[in-house]
């Protein structure tokens, strides 16, 4: 005895599966984001001191140290940035006029990191920009400053002709802070961007993007720019680095979650579809969400009862038509009495009813049949249909087009549903060409008579139990109206189709089953 199978055990809802998948997209952004936060902080703004900008406005060096390179250029009018600087500049103006011994009007400055708002504000008050606490005001002594600052003194041009100190490292931005008087601290590139006082003295740090101009003796000007970061600059190159691979990362989980959510959906139409051309296919199992699974049991109950229904209407025609078997046969014996006009007709009819109770008894017996399948080349199969034919004068022709195709089916079944379509092209066509080819993952059987042909109202009567045209064109001669439609049943058991195509001049019977793998 075989073990029963054991229950599988029921997944989540597909509701609580897509709010996971909601999540842990959620949960991979923003985890991505904090690891860029974390592990990639933003470069920190290019720092020039006014020391390195005097001294490049006088022709000196233009690498920096804590910035981006300068570029030098001479023009005969100011740049348009320069012509009217803003007014929040005016310390970090006087400090470089200073360090160059120059007058303010020989010099200009214009600092492009600005808020426009901050500019709008100014231009709409004419409130000054606000200065940074001096020496002894209300805040006392700049925390910035030290007693060595201040025994320093002011920076002066003469400064300028003293060699520039050995280049000391760039220090690492996650070196500790240093502390300042006032319990407070000040980074590392903060406190080397200017090695006299930020606030209250001339060496005034200059922050981000900026453009200086120096008017010389002949009335032109030496104007320095700071070279423009490039775009995208490495660390952006970083950040989006981390995005897409984020984005890849997130779009691979959401396609194998929906992958995990639809295929049961897509199991289900399988099983809806096979049901529809078999309704003896195994049931589907029932794997997936708590809603699919609850689907496919009703699904399975639904099929159950549709083969009950089947199997008793079955059973219920078979039976009406055995029992038929013996009021004929005492009809028959009675009319050996009755005179030979009457005889002659009633026993026609006997013949004709008995026909299709014999035709009613062999359909039944085919589908309670169980179906055997095996590996089969269909052309073979056709060949030897069409040399059966012809040993008894049929004119069954088969394309020189042919090809071999292979299909899993049943050999019995399949040989008499081609051998039934080729006898009734030949009662009623008078010859039968036959056509095997492959179309894609379907083997296709064409089998074409020269007859009357039918009307398209036809076409899909004649698959109809018990129909007959008036030109009687059937399975058999003169039969009772079942060859068609137990050839379409045996091909859709097979998961194929029959279908008819008329034309003038004869009829085209397609026969579509799928091929094997």
């Amino acid at each position: 005895m075989a073990p029963a199978e054991r229950p599988s055990r029921p997944r989540a809802p597909i509701s609580l599966q897509l709010v996971g998948l909601l999540l842990v997209s959620l949960l991979v952004a923003q985890a991505i984001s904090f690891g860029i936060i974390l592990f990639m902080p933003p470069p920190r703004p290019p720092v020039y001191r006014v020391a390195e900008v005097a001294a490049a406005l006088r022709g000196g060096p233009l690498k920096t140290r804590f910035g981006r390179p300068l570029a030098r250029s001479t023009a005969k009018a100011l740049p348009p940035e320069l012509v009217s600087p803003h007014r929040e500049h005016e310390r970090t103006l006087a400090a470089l006029a200073r360090t160059l011994g120059e007058p303010e009007e020989k010099v200009r400055l214009e600092e492009q990191n600005a808020s426009p708002l901050w500019r709008l504000r100014r231009v709409v008050t004419g409130e000054p920009p606000p200065r940074g606490p001096d020496r002894g005001g209300p805040m006392g002594a700049s925390p910035f400053e030290n007693d060595r600052d201040q025994a320093a003194g002011p920076f002066s041009a003469s400064d300028l002709a003293r060699p520039p100190p050995e280049q000391e490292p760039v220090p690492n931005l996650a070196a500790p802070a240093y502390a300042f008087r006032g319990g407070g601290e000040l980074r590392p590139w903060m406190r080397m961007a200017g090695r006299r006082r930020f606030f209250g003295g001339p060496e005034l740090p200059i922050f981000g993007d900026f453009s200086a101009a120096l008017q010389q003796a002949d009335g032109t000007w030496t104007v320095i720019r700071s070279t423009p970061e490039p775009f995208p600059s490495a660390w952006q190159m970083q950040a989006l680095a981390w995005l897409l691979g984020g984005f890849l990362l997130v779009a691979s989980a959401g396609y194998l979650f929906s992958r995990r959510i639809s295929a049961p959906l897509r199991r289900f139409a399988e099983a809806a579809e096979t049901l529809g051309r078999d309704p003896h296919a195994p049931q589907m199992t029932l794997k997936g969400p708590a809603e699919i699974g609850a689907a496919a049991h009703a699904f399975n109950e639904m099929q159950e009862r549709l083969k009950r229904y089947i199997n008793d209407r079955t059973a219920m025609v078979g039976a009406i038509s055995h029992d038929l078997r013996t009021p004929l046969a005492r009809i028959r014996f009675k009319l050996e009495a009755a005179p030979a006009g009457l005889k002659a007709s009633v026993l026609s009819d006997v013949d004709q009813m008995e026909q299709m109770i014999g035709g009613v008894l062999a359909f039944i017996r085919d589908e309670g049949q169980p179906r055997r399948r095996e590996k089969l080349d269909l052309l073979s199969l056709i060949e030897c249909v069409a040399d059966d034919a012809a040993m008894v004068g049929g004119q069954v022709e088969i394309d020189e087009a042919a090809a071999p195709v292979t299909v899993d089916g049943d050999p019995v079944a399949l040989q008499r549903l081609f051998s039934n379509l080729v006898d009734n092209a030949l009662k009623y066509g008078g010859e039968a060409r036959i056509n095997v080819r492959r179309d894609g993952p379907a083997a296709v059987v064409e089998i074409v008579d020269a007859g009357p042909g039918l009307s398209p109202d036809e076409l899909g009567r004649v698959f109809q139990p018990f129909y007959r045209t008036d030109a009687s064109r059937n399975l058999d001669n003169g039969g009772v109206g079942l060859g068609l439609p137990i050839a379409r049943s045996t091909a859709r058991a097979h998961g194929g189709d029959v279908e008819l195509q008329s034309r003038p001049g004869g009829t085209t019977a397609v026969v579509t089953l799928p091929a094997a793998a």
